[in-house]
């Protein structure tokens, strides 16, 4: 990407973010633990690198409005609407190997 001006990188770099977004808000058959155990990261990961963005830019966003932002909807209807609990299988997955940030 090297021949791809700076400004150009960060709106392509936001359309893949906003896309990813997106298709995970598509796919709530997919649990948080599911990608913690395949991917090591989980939408709240997402929401919480999106705050972690904003607070280095002083951009006021809080842990709820930035997770609205990755989910669509406020968490706790998102949990009530689509989370499940986790099998003793995918616990298991997720002691042996934790996220790494």
């Amino acid at each position: 990407m090297s021949e791809i001006d700076p400004k150009t990188q960060t709106e392509l770099e936001a359309a893949v973010f906003r896309r990813l977004v997106s298709h995970l808000r598509g796919r709530t058959d997919v649990q948080n633990i599911d990608l913690m155990n395949l991917a090591g990261f989980c939408r709240n990961c997402l929401s919480n690198w999106l705050k972690d963005a904003a607070d280095e830019r002083g951009i006021p966003l809080s842990k709820d409005a930035s997770r609205e932002q990755v989910y669509g909807m406020p968490y706790d209807a998102w949990k009530a609407q689509h989370q499940t609990e986790a099998s003793p299988e995918q616990q298991a997955a997720f002691a042996k190997a934790p996220p790494q940030h």
